[in-house]
């Protein structure tokens, strides 16, 4: 069984940064597919940025030239670094594994103007 737990949330203001993380614990599984997802209040759950099997990235529009994914395999962690925050960007941040499909509790992003 997968336990994704994520940390580094908080309350930022409009141009700062974040960096969140998610720690993977378990057996079973490699840890190369996965992504982090945020929802903000009232909208559907979205794809921010992921990291493929063979080492590839993708980004969302909306984050793309300003979030950067990236893994330690070693420690079974990943992570998010979020730059220049918009208060757009405030939501619930989870990270996932593709597989075993397994999310994370989340952890809160707000960003102040």
């Amino acid at each position: 069984q997968v336990q994704l737990v994520e940390s580094g949330g908080g309350l930022v203001q409009a141009g700062g940064s974040l960096r969140l993380s998610c720690a993977a614990s378990g057996s079973g599984f490699s840890i190369n597919a996965m992504g982090w997802y945020r929802q903000a209040p009232g909208k559907e759950r979205e794809l921010v940025a992921a990291t493929s099997s063979g080492g590839g990235t993708w980004y969302g529009d909306s984050v793309k030239g300003r979030f950067i994914i990236s893994i330690d395999s070693a420690k079974k962690m990943l992570y998010l670094q979020m730059n220049s925050l918009k208060p757009d960007d405030t939501a619930m941040y989870y990270c996932k594994l593709e597989q075993p499909p397994s999310w994370g509790q989340g952890t809160q992003v707000t960003v102040s103007s």
